[in-house]
């Protein structure tokens, strides 16, 4: 039997002795450091998860059924990604679970984009999600006011329509309410 740590132990090892004013993640075996966002970016994930989560977490003035979470540390196969914010439909997560990674890929997930991270979240976090049957895609961009929305189908990610500047805008899979995007830009 062999009792030498792997290569996703090693790294996730060195993940946890990073400084507080950093996130890392582990990506195709590979550990990833980026900085803490600033503050545009941290207001617009901040905003998206009030906007979403009155209505679809707890729901007030919307429908419910979900669970909402800002940055979760996700353990996808030997994957360990930290989304802006994250979705999961409650059929599918009817508890929370007591644990620091959550196991389960969410239904939805949101990256707020950043000059330091977009390639990263563009390329290598959307090949995971794919794989890990994530549903649907939203990459928040606050320096031109952007919201890109993604569907899986068929192992890919099908665009659909990107919303711009302080419209207001459906998007799946929060549809059933009109969501406000000048309210992840004010300043």
């Amino acid at each position: 039997m062999n009792d030498a740590p792997s290569r996703r132990d090693e790294l996730y090892a060195e993940l946890e002795k990073l400084p507080p004013n950093v996130t890392g993640e582990i990506i195709g075996g590979e550990l990833y450091v980026s900085p803490r966002p600033a503050i545009r970016h941290a207001r617009a994930a901040s905003r998206l998860g009030i906007e979403l989560g009155g209505p679809f977490d707890r729901g007030r003035g919307g429908p419910g059924g979900w669970v909402i979470l800002f940055e979760p540390e996700l353990h996808l196969d030997q994957d360990v990604l930290v989304p802006d914010v994250s979705g999961w439909r409650r059929e599918r997560m009817p508890e929370l679970p007591d644990v620091v990674g959550v196991t389960l890929a969410p239904d939805w997930v949101c990256e707020v984009l950043s000059p330091s991270t977009a390639a990263l979240d563009r390329a290598r976090k959307m090949a995971v999600y794919a794989r890990e049957g994530v549903r649907h895609l939203w990459l928040v961009d606050p320096v031109p006011r952007t919201l890109e929305v993604y569907r899986l189908e068929q192992g890919g990610w099908r665009v659909l329509p990107t919303h711009v500047d302080n419209n207001r805008v459906r998007a799946e899979p929060f549809e059933a309410l009109e969501l406000e995007l000048g309210a992840l830009w004010e300043r």
